[in-house]
């Protein structure tokens, strides 16, 4: 009972409102919802799966989209090169880029939030030490950044089991995610530390740290929802760049950028279907996300409403 309370509210807030009334972020949201189910229930959506090498047909290979054996489409999108079915690739792929891309997001949000909390309220050389730290790392290109801890990574544990890999993989996009997060809440802090609420709760002694996380933290919140939105498309990007580049995601366990790059050598000799696709539901992932962020930037913004 309480589940479709909590859903009634949000659709008739204002959000709600907007979302019903906006039909490109109903579409985003649809097309994000889709993506994401088929990424959570891999095991039940894909028609194969495409790690059981026991199930693997080398004579399958690089079959083309809808190959008709039996009369029925037995391979919708094709195969690639090792004859692993480009759909159930495309779906266990899109698992990982998530999981990377929310994981690293996450991540951001919890040090950039905490760095500009503390930055804002304390002020002084705390301020002054948090913001040159973010200057500097914000005169390194991120995807740069992420390239040499990954591949450093990868160097210092070149046999390193999955998790490691991934947790390496999530930090080196992470170490310059956090930066947009910790100026906007630190912007944010400056303006809400000298409003009458925050000093009447110094005035009755409350402590610091408490101020931060019960006052100030649900009030600078709204810039970070947008900005996290917005970011997981980027860091999803930055995951298949990386994967691409042969520092992301382990081979036993491609991700889109993987699979982009092992498509990528048969572009020219005609198998098309092995590199496009991955393509085209990257764009699709990404642009729905980017959509979506938009949308949520309109509708929490009131000079907008």
């Amino acid at each position: 009972m309480l589940a479709p309370g909590w859903v009634a509210r949000v659709l008739d807030s204002d959000v709600g409102h907007s979302f019903r009334t906006s039909p490109m972020a109903m579409a985003a949201g649809l097309i994000a919802l889709v993506c994401v189910f088929c990424a959570v229930f891999a095991g039940w959506v894909a028609p194969h799966n495409p790690f059981e090498l026991s199930t693997l047909e080398l004579a399958d290979a690089r079959l083309p989209p809808a190959w008709i054996e039996g009369g029925s489409a037995r391979y919708l999108l094709g195969t690639d090169d090792q004859g692993r079915d480009i759909l159930s690739a495309l779906i266990y792929g899109a698992r990982i880029s998530l999981v990377v891309g929310v994981a690293s997001v996450i991540l951001s949000v919890a040090a950039g939030v905490s760095l500009g909390l503390v930055a804002g309220f304390h002020g002084g050389w705390v301020d002054a030490a948090l913001m040159r730290l973010c200057d500097v790392m914000l005169s390194f290109p991120a995807i740069l950044v992420a390239l040499l801890i990954a591949g450093v990574g990868r160097a210092l544990f070149p046999n390193a089991h999955e998790g490691l890999a991934f947790g390496v993989l999530i930090l080196s996009i992470s170490l310059t995610g956090w930066v947009p997060y910790a100026r906007t809440v630190r912007g944010s802090t400056l303006v809400e530390r000298h409003k009458e609420y925050v000093q009447a709760a110094r005035i009755m002694g409350v402590a610091p740290l408490r101020i931060m996380r019960r006052h100030v933290l649900p009030n600078v919140m709204g810039p970070v929802l947008v900005l996290a939105t917005i970011q997981v498309a980027t860091a999803i990007l930055t995951e298949a760049t990386l994967s691409f580049l042969g520092v992301g995601a382990p081979p036993t366990a491609p991700s889109l950028g993987t699979l982009i790059r092992v498509g990528n050598d048969y572009l020219f000799a005609g198998e098309w279907w092995i590199t496009v696709f991955p393509g085209a539901m990257l764009v699709l992932i990404a642009l729905s996300v980017n959509l979506l962020g938009d949308w949520l930037r309109d509708a929490l913004n009131p000079r907008l409403r």
